[in-house]
């Protein structure tokens, strides 16, 4: 977890406020799997209903783009390495953990939002939304989004499908069991 970046720190005060067991990972140095060197995860959660969770972070705007010209998608893109990182993560802790993308969504102060598909949580003054999606899902479906950037992505669709509100994933119950 970087402190500095709000994205994670507000997504962290949401874990405080909710008296979830965490550990937020320190970021600073890569850490070590077998010899390979891995991107290091954000937050270890344990959720009150018994999910334990490997959390990355990802933060993104609502509205998408520039603000001359905001667009309602929810933008769902990671760097390809993300995803075999927070895989790799899972492997290791085993069967019993989930690893999960949160996608922490900064409201546009006047973004209009009819049915906020998450969790609305308020930092320091911002509205955030927290989604998440199991790291497994997200590799089944992702697509290339930059061959120059190694990012991928989900088709809207497909991601409005499959994310949750993260409190979903605290209860211990998974979205491996949404029929497709």
């Amino acid at each position: 977890m970087i402190r500095s970046n709000h994205y994670e720190a507000a997504f962290e005060g949401y874990l405080q406020w909710h008296r979830l067991c965490y550990v937020a990972v320190n970021e600073t140095r890569r850490s070590f799997v077998d010899d390979e060197k891995v991107k290091n995860l954000d937050f270890i959660v344990h959720g009150d209903g018994g999910g334990r969770l490997l959390i990355d972070v990802k933060g993104r705007r609502f509205p998408a783009g520039p603000s001359g010209k905001p667009r309602q998608v929810w933008e769902c893109w990671t760097e390809k390495q993300d995803v075999e990182a927070l895989l790799c993560w899972q492997e290791k802790f085993g069967p019993s953990f989930r690893a999960l993308f949160v996608f922490s969504y900064l409201l546009n102060t006047d973004a209009e939002i009819s049915e906020v598909p998450g969790d609305l949580w308020t930092w320091r003054g911002k509205r955030y939304v927290f989604r998440a999606i199991g790291a497994t899902d997200y590799q089944r479906f992702m697509r290339r989004r930059s061959p120059k950037w190694e990012t991928v992505c989900l088709r809207s669709k497909t991601f409005r499908r499959l994310a949750r509100p993260f409190h979903f994933y605290t209860q211990d119950y998974f979205a491996d069991e949404i029929p497709f």
